[in-house]
């Protein structure tokens, strides 16, 4: 496979192909970039398969210039959002941003890696400059982006700040000298503003390389941490396995597709399968599950995952080393637990909200009684069975 070939595998679209064959015909390794937002600790199996893309890219020589957007995270990316994204501090995207390095390292090769932080050049372009950057676009063409032009034709209101957002990422193709641009099928707007404005800069416009989205766990929507449909790339292989095996149906093939290394000719193999019932799709999502697992982790992890997930979800077994939680600190005078803050309190969920939302969907059980209502503290027993989810079992103490 030449080195073309290799990068056009499991490509959505490449703006444009012949740009890109002339490029890799020059005497030099091309600048390859990947912006990521701080908007959440965790990288998932959505980024992954853009991550590995950029590892292609490694393996034929070249550059990557990771980029943490830890400027831009103070507006959010609206694409492909209905409203105005929530701003984060500088202390959370902070935060956020420690952990990115260990996780991107995991898959990129670290002496073929550049990282940098935006705010290394957009916190110091002037009032000025920023005008004429901004004189490159009209509002028309902003609003071509879906994401805005659904909202200011349902009158959802659009903030000024938000218009910035993708001259922003523009600008740090600008910044690096970016040759590629790598971003999902929902980046295509925000990719192709950064070949305008490399232009205007009398730089060869970037190449934009389009890659799939991975759904999340519901089957519907894109894989994200703020919608609670995620796996991370770091977590325990427990919940990983678990949350695999919780998918769609429908989704076997597409995991197998984007994330293990499968062709198109073996994803629609699968669905056949499938269709057809000719196996059993649990079968299938053990394979997968554990494949993913030993990928991230190791074979005898993915070997007593599997096992542990048998033994409770098969023989409905509770495991023997369930985690105890404390529940002092979230009692109240009557002695009543409010299921809400021992959730997020001990990392279970990563907000109140998804606290709640897990609580009214029937998914928070004690001793297999389902917890449906958030704001009421209940009453519970030492050594009581708290269950969240499919997958998760934790001994109530006090």
């Amino acid at each position: 496979m030449d080195a073309f070939e290799k990068i056009k595998r499991k490509t959505v679209e490449i703006i444009n192909e012949d740009e890109l064959k002339d490029r890799l015909k020059l005497n030099r390794p091309l600048r390859v970039k990947l912006g990521a937002d701080p908007t959440a600790p965790d990288l998932h199996l959505g980024h992954y398969v853009v991550l590995r893309k950029l590892r292609d890219f490694q393996e034929l020589g070249h550059t990557v210039v990771f980029i943490i957007g830890d400027f831009t995270a103070l507006i959010g990316d609206p694409s492909g959002k209905s409203k105005t994204r929530p701003p984060l501090s500088r202390e959370q995207i902070q935060e956020n941003a420690k952990t990115y390095f260990d996780q991107v390292f995991t898959i990129l090769d670290k002496n073929k890696t550049e990282i940098h932080y935006n705010s290394e050049w957009l916190s110091k372009i002037d009032l000025e400059q920023w005008i004429r950057i901004a004189s490159n676009f009209t509002v028309a063409r902003i609003l071509e982006r879906d994401d805005f032009f659904n909202r200011y034709k349902k009158g959802v209101p659009i903030f000024f700040h938000e218009f910035f957002y993708p001259i922003m990422q523009a600008y740090d193709s600008v910044a690096i000298k970016a040759d590629v641009e790598l971003g999902g099928t929902d980046q295509k707007f925000n990719l192709m503003i950064g070949r305008r404005l490399q232009e205007s800069y009398d730089m060869m416009p970037q190449i934009a390389i389009i890659m799939p989205i991975l759904r999340g766990l519901d089957g519907v929507k894109k894989m994200s941490k703020s919608l609670g449909n995620y796996v991370g790339i770091t977590e325990e292989p427990d919940s990983m396995f678990g949350k695999i095996m919780s998918i769609p149906d429908e989704l076997i093939s597409e995991y197998y597709f984007l994330v293990l290394d499968k062709n198109e000719e073996e994803a629609k193999e699968i669905d056949e399968i499938i269709r057809t019932g000719k196996e059993n799709p649990m079968t299938l999502k053990l394979k997968l599950a554990h494949d993913i697992v030993a990928l991230f982790h190791s074979k005898k992890d993915a070997d007593a995952a599997e096992e542990r997930f048998k033994n409770i979800f098969s023989a409905r077994k509770i495991p023997e080393d369930v985690e105890e939680l404390d529940t002092r600190k979230y009692l109240d005078e009557s002695g009543k637990l409010d299921v809400v803050m021992l959730l997020f309190g001990n990392k279970i969920t990563g907000s109140k909200s998804e606290a709640r939302r897990l609580m009214k969907q029937g998914a928070v059980r004690v001793n297999d009684k389902k917890l449906l209502d958030p704001k009421q503290t209940y009453a519970f027993s030492n050594g009581d069975i708290l269950k969240v989810g499919k997958r998760k079992f934790y001994k109530l103490k006090c």
